[in-house]
């Protein structure tokens, strides 16, 4: 048996998922536990920090203890990750004030965002980076200050989810440069110091957590962590980093052209580079792995939009799941294998939650365009998966219009079960796409990059070297031609649209 072993736990939108690795990265437990997310009106997107973050953290460590039956002393490092931009004010104690006010889907701060826009005039995206969006943590401070205003004045620290989880762990209060970009332009991250000149109108310096790097180690855990999770007391933790950014790590996303497409809740792209960008229609910037730099996106719906199509079109098929029959995804997959590419002339604007990359329009709306009476629901719901295919092609025009070559693409998350959504967003980019050997996800990227802060891999590119791709789906070069023209309608339609869409 392995002389140690490695902890990974990741906290997303919907799940916990957690993976207990040995010395070779061989996965020997596996937990996950679902939660809700709060929508309390049109634009509010919430979770209970503590319930959720922290309970699920203490509660996936305790049963991959109990599954694997390893002793708490051979854990020789956890690593953490968590769905990043999004804002949670806390007591000294570490005690949440109100509930976490979650990424990009979260369009509360609209306001906020007008108003900075307002006050930096044509500097604000010198400032920020790019558009100031949804997905940029300090409206969300402001947006705090502005309507909260009693919790404002209690706040000791806004952090986002994964430095909420590690201060739990550890007692420190600190954040990955890869999630510090999120609070532009609070950091000076050619410092890696906080941007004491920036805070002003925001907050004070002291309330935002120091600057580290993801592999480095954060502390030991507390007595107190101890206690809760199961895992011995001291025992090591990384500072911990974006669900995305390890999720990329997980599928071998290590070199400059590869790219990770995560169908999840959302769809969400991590694009490893040579050189910084500068584009405002996503977010550049640097990256986990030391001397790599970022092209990160993402837009609002992915897995999302397949749960509204199973529980308002196909809630037959989730209630013959619920009687113990097949899965409805599954069902649902199957249910449009003969609809033809471009669903008979259906486009949809997948734009159900607003949009991030690239339109950062939180008022667009969803469409479905081009109805007739032979359209069925298995129409609408394969032109929603085509549509969203096509919003992630809109993310590989970007890259080639930056002259950054696709080397590698690396599809990870739930929608990577759904063969005939793979077939789909392959035959829409005319490019093979591949699926990881290894599917646990952004909790194993957590596991493996704690056994190499803790040593068992001397480098990058040792792990490398046993991260590889399980499956390739090449794309049908017929359908990509039906394709190429039904692209043309859906990125005319919502230019053609935007104005009706803000009137609504």
């Amino acid at each position: 048996m392995s002389s140690q072993f490695f902890m990974g736990i990741d906290v997303g939108t919907n799940e916990t998922k957690g993976v207990l690795i040995d010395e070779n990265c061989k996965v020997v437990a596996y937990q996950s536990k679902t939660h809700d997310i709060e929508n309390p009106q049109p634009n509010y997107f919430e979770h209970d920090a503590e319930k959720v973050w922290w309970g699920d953290v203490c509660s996936v460590s305790r049963a991959l203890l109990e599954e694997s039956g390893i002793s708490p002393s051979k854990i020789a490092c956890l690593g953490i990750s968590a769905l990043g931009c999004d804002c949670l004010p806390v007591d000294e104690n570490c005690k949440p004030l109100c509930k976490a006010i979650l990424y990009g889907i979260d369009s509360r701060s609209h306001k906020e965002i007008d108003y900075l826009n307002e006050y930096y005039g044509e500097n604000a995206e010198t400032v920020f980076g790019h558009p100031i969006c949804s997905s940029d943590i300090s409206p969300k401070i402001l947006w705090i200050k502005n309507n909260l205003p009693h919790v404002y004045a209690k706040t000791y620290k806004f952090l986002t989810a994964s430095s909420y989880i590690t201060a739990k762990l550890t007692g420190r209060y600190c954040i990955d440069k890869y999630l510090a970009e999120d609070f532009a332009p609070l950091y000076d991250l050619k410092n890696d110091t906080v941007n004491e000149a920036m805070c002003g109108m925001f907050c004070k310096p002291s309330q935002l957590a120091e600057v580290m790097t993801a592999t480095e180690i954060a502390g030991g855990i507390t007595a107190q962590a101890a206690a809760e999770t199961g895992l011995q007391e001291g025992t090591s933790v990384l500072v911990g980093t974006g669900d995305s950014g390890a999720e990329a790590i997980s599928t071998g996303v290590f070199q400059p052209g590869d790219i990770m497409v995560q169908l999840g809740s959302s769809c969400y792209f991590v694009y490893l580079a040579d050189k910084l960008i500068q584009d405002n229609r996503v977010w550049p910037g640097t990256f986990i792995i030391p001397g790599t730099y970022s092209v990160c996106a993402g837009t609002n719906t992915a897995g999302t939009l397949t749960k509204w199509f199973r529980d308002n079109l196909y809630s037959d098929l989730a209630a013959a799941q619920a009687a113990g029959g097949e899965n409805a995804f599954a069902a649902m997959a199957k249910d449009i294998e003969k609809i033809p590419a471009g669903s008979d002339g259906l486009i949809t604007l997948p734009y159900f939650a607003g949009e991030r990359t690239p339109l950062n329009d939180p008022f667009a709306k969803g469409m479905f365009f081009g109805l007739n009476l032979g359209h069925t629901r298995s129409h609408l719901y394969k032109s929603a998966l085509e549509g969203i295919g096509y919003s992630i092609a809109q993310h590989f025009d970007i890259l080639e219009e930056n002259n950054l070559p696709v080397k590698k693409i690396m599809a990870v998350g739930g929608g990577t079960k759904n063969p005939v959504w793979l077939q789909i967003v392959a035959d829409i980019l005319g490019r093979t796409v591949c699926t990881s050997s290894i599917t646990f996800g952004a909790s194993y990227g957590d596991a493996i990059m704690a056994a190499l802060a803790v040593g068992a891999y001397q480098s990058w590119g040792e792990l490398e070297a046993v991260v590889k791709p399980a499956m390739e789906i090449h794309p049908n070069m017929e359908n990509h031609a039906v394709y190429q023209k039904h692209r043309k309608i859906f990125d005319a339609l919502y230019i053609s649209t935007k104005e009706l869409m803000h009137s609504l």
